[in-house]
């Protein structure tokens, strides 16, 4: 790819918002999206940046991050720098095709708009195979661990006490769902 297809991809996908910040970078803001795209000095490689979160925000969450990296992330990483996790397509630049970079592109904003959602989501899924799992040791069934859930909300261990009731049923009825699509696949 020339920078003449890198400006003319980028413009094609974004439009006006798509604007060079110099003879070797670009750079596209548009909504939440802040989308960069770098030269090497010596040109031979491209990489697009957007930011995901604040670094100490995704903490928590760092082997998610590489998880997705190994799993899920394809041609575009998680990375950290400057304190701040990263979307990160690196490319050859003389090999790169359009379609490749576009595709990269649009993984990129994918994972700008989903931030750590994935990530908490993944982590939260765990916790409650966990919780599964050791309710079942116990010889717990689904109802008695549902009914556990609920004395920690009203004792406050989960929730505050002072928790408005509709949030604090709605939490129950998202801790009831995941409980029951993940109670028969959980080990004993």
């Amino acid at each position: 790819m020339t920078p003449e297809d890198i400006t003319d991809a980028l413009t094609r996908l974004f439009g006006a918002t798509a604007q060079p910040t110099g003879a070797d970078a670009w750079q596209v803001e548009e909504g939440n999206l802040r989308l960069l795209i770098l030269l090497s000095e010596d040109q031979s490689w491209l990489r697009a940046l957007v930011t995901i979160a604040p670094a100490q925000e995704a903490a928590p969450y760092l082997e998610q991050l590489l998880e997705a990296n190994f799993d899920d992330t394809q041609e575009t990483r998680y990375a950290i720098s400057q304190g701040i996790v990263w979307g990160v397509f690196q490319h050859d630049r003389n090999s790169l095709t359009t379609t490749d970079f576009e595709r990269a592109i649009a993984r990129l904003t994918t994972m700008q708009q989903t931030g750590l959602d994935h990530s908490f989501n993944k982590l939260a899924e765990e916790q409650i195979r966990q919780i599964i799992a050791v309710a079942k040791q116990q010889g717990q069934s689904l109802e008695a661990t549902m009914q556990t859930l609920d004395r920690f909300y009203q004792e406050g261990v989960m929730g505050g006490m002072d928790q408005d009731p509709q949030q604090r049923d709605e939490f129950l009825a998202a801790w009831r769902y995941q409980l029951q699509r993940l109670w028969n696949e959980a080990e004993r």
